[in-house]
């Protein structure tokens, strides 16, 4: 499995709110920021401004440009900049899931979008390398983006047999396009295991951890695999992914762990030998510095939350 895939598996969606709004007249409102929720939009009708928290520049949005916050963050959307703006929270109170909030009589832009939350303590050392805002203009491939978004609303409204995993593939199907867009229109200039797939070289080495998490990688094995000397490819994978290809080995491995006993797929010892440690005393120590806490009281404190 490719590392874009691999990582996007273990983002499963958890919930879902999937509405339309329709606003006319002169108007502004501010969506809140939210850890471990993922925002996917598209304009379908009109033009609006968008600002995001922690980006500087605000973009104007045209009829069929497509915006995601993949980590979440705070937003305001609005016909002009220097309204004041309205909170997200009244403008769509009572607002049903898959229904259209009409604002200020509608008529002038019409936007959809979705927004799916995942398990933010799991999610947070995947979602913190991708963009705060992956913005995508209208043309080529966004209209896929846009119908998926379309039939997300659809199977929310409709309430057809089986819609709840519809809804759910959707979503995944929603983040995988706007990424995959991103990386083949853009040249992705940030740092992370995201920006590092742009780069062909870097990204076989990380094919190769992810493909097979449990093999005892070394430096100069990951180094021929991706064509570069030693040196060179541990210098530039730290530059691109802000650490070292052992220290990310060992992080892809505690987020796959984290998932298997979140799911009761293994005992201890068996997570521990499949990731590629002789020991549980070993295993237990590497998780407890990437996740803040044993394997046992993660997997404790998940199947209380569950």
């Amino acid at each position: 499995m490719d590392p874009l895939s691999s990582v996007l598996a273990l983002l499963w969606p958890q919930s879902f709110i999937t509405a339309g709004f329709d606003a006319g007249g002169t108007w502004s409102v501010r969506f809140a920021g939210h850890a471990g929720r993922i925002k996917c939009y598209a304009l379908m009708r009109g033009e609006c401004w968008l600002m995001v928290d922690g980006v500087a520049d605000r973009i104007r949005l045209h009829a069929g440009d497509c915006f995601v916050l993949p980590g979440g963050h705070g937003f305001v959307l609005a016909s002009d900049p220097d309204v004041t703006a309205l909170s997200a929270r009244d403008v769509f109170a009572g607002a049903h899931y898959g229904g259209i909030v009409v604002h200020q009589g509608g008529g002038e832009v019409f936007l959809t979008g979705s927004r799916f939350d995942v398990d933010a303590r799991r999610a947070g050392a995947l979602l913190d390398s991708l963009p705060t805002l992956i913005y995508i203009e209208g043309a080529g491939e966004q209209a896929v983006l846009r119908w998926l978004i379309e039939r997300m609303m659809a199977e929310a409204r409709g309430q057809q047999a089986g819609a709840s995993l519809a809804a759910n593939h959707l979503a995944q199907l929603m983040l995988l396009q706007a990424l995959r867009i991103y990386l083949s229109t853009q040249k992705p200039a940030g740092v992370g295991w995201f920006f590092a797939l742009a780069d062909p070289h870097l990204s076989v080495a990380l094919g190769a951890m992810h493909g097979e998490p449990g093999r005892r990688w070394t430096l100069e094995a990951l180094a021929r695999l991706a064509g570069m000397s030693r040196s060179v490819f541990a210098q530039q994978f730290r530059e691109k992914v802000g650490m070292t290809p052992i220290a990310y080995l060992t992080r892809w491995r505690m987020v796959l762990a984290a998932e298997r006993l979140t799911l009761g797929q293994a005992s201890m010892a068996e997570t521990a030998t499949s990731l590629g440690y002789e020991s549980e005393n070993a295993f237990n120590t590497a998780f407890k510095r990437v996740m803040g806490c044993s394997p046992r009281r993660y997997g404790r404190s998940q199947a209380a939350s569950a």
